[in-house]
């Protein structure tokens, strides 16, 4: 199964997660996001727009790729990746 890790920032929206080795059954990102969702609940509207297409200041990476699919999030994921979600910063 994939293994899923987040931005430290993250973990102060969806403290659930937090100290947890998160782990998904999911063969695309679109999955992994779908699968996040059911172990915490909003997350998913977090990394996506309503439309399912990956947030302007989120990314998304499969090992050290970046997805290439911003829109489906069809990229594939293989048992043993780990998928990182990012997030931007930016302050003023």
């Amino acid at each position: 199964m994939p293994k899923v890790q987040l931005t430290r920032h993250l973990y102060s929206f969806f403290p659930d997660l937090e100290g947890k080795e998160i782990e998904v059954q999911a063969s695309t990102a679109a999955e992994v996001v779908t699968a996040l969702e059911e172990l915490a609940p909003g997350i998913k509207f977090y990394i996506c727009d309503e439309r399912g297409r990956l947030r302007q200041h989120v990314n998304l990476f499969i090992n050290d790729e970046r997805v290439r699919d911003r829109q489906s999030l069809a990229d594939s994921v293989e048992p043993g990746s780990t998928v990182f979600i990012l997030q931007a910063l930016s302050g003023g």
